[in-house]
């Protein structure tokens, strides 16, 4: 028996261990990304060992869709707290100044 530590690939960023295991199923398909598998693999230093479905790999491998992210960053930056005709709305085109 080894004592081991589980981590999301989100908090291993920057880090390195000596082996990880990754789980890849197809019931989290929102975490099937490419970038979040590249991202996991490169934490391991001497061994990786990727666990569940043939099937979910290759849908994080072809992924390479972009998810918009709904964060307000621009509404903040500008000042507003909700869009509006003054304030610009998300993917009006207008740039922050």
């Amino acid at each position: 028996m080894v004592l081991a530590y589980a981590t999301t690939i989100h908090k291993s960023q920057g880090s390195e261990y000596p082996a990880i295991a990754i789980p890849l199923t197809t019931q989290h398909y929102p975490m099937l990304q490419r970038n979040l598998v590249y991202t996991g693999v490169t934490r391991g230093k001497r061994l990786v060992v990727l666990v569940g479905q043939r099937k979910a790999l290759a849908i994080a491998v072809k992924g390479a869709r972009a998810r918009r992210r709904w964060s307000k960053l621009r509404e903040w930056l500008i000042g507003c707290d909700r869009p509006t005709a003054e304030c610009g709305s998300v993917g009006s085109g207008r740039e922050v100044g």
